[in-house]
């Protein structure tokens, strides 16, 4: 999977949300259905996102690339260190961590 090709589809036809505020709430709540990490996330970003996500049963893919690379990936001006897919649109963005 092209996973610049499938994000960026997510983001057009899809519900994403991008930050690590809005992100982390989406945990809490259960609403996210994927929860994308930069490899570089701050550790106490990391732990906090691990444990509301699993709490929610939602699973957690770390991109292997740092918020730079995520953010540049994505097209955007500006770090991207943690975001959630609340809906795919026509993307198979979900394939990534074995989500339907």
């Amino acid at each position: 999977m092209d996973l610049a090709f499938e994000l960026r589809k997510a983001i057009e036809t899809g519900k994403v949300v991008i930050g690590s505020n809005e992100t982390m709430r989406l945990a809490r709540t259960g609403e996210a259905k994927l929860i994308i990490m930069a490899k570089n996330a701050p550790k106490e970003v990391k732990d906090d996102i691990n444990y509301y996500a699993g709490l929610s049963s939602i699973p957690v893919y770390e991109f292997e690339g740092t918020s730079v690379e995520l953010g540049t990936l994505l097209g955007k001006p500006f770090v991207i260190a943690l975001m959630a897919i609340v809906e795919p649109g026509e993307s198979k963005i979900l394939s990534l961590a074995g989500g339907k």
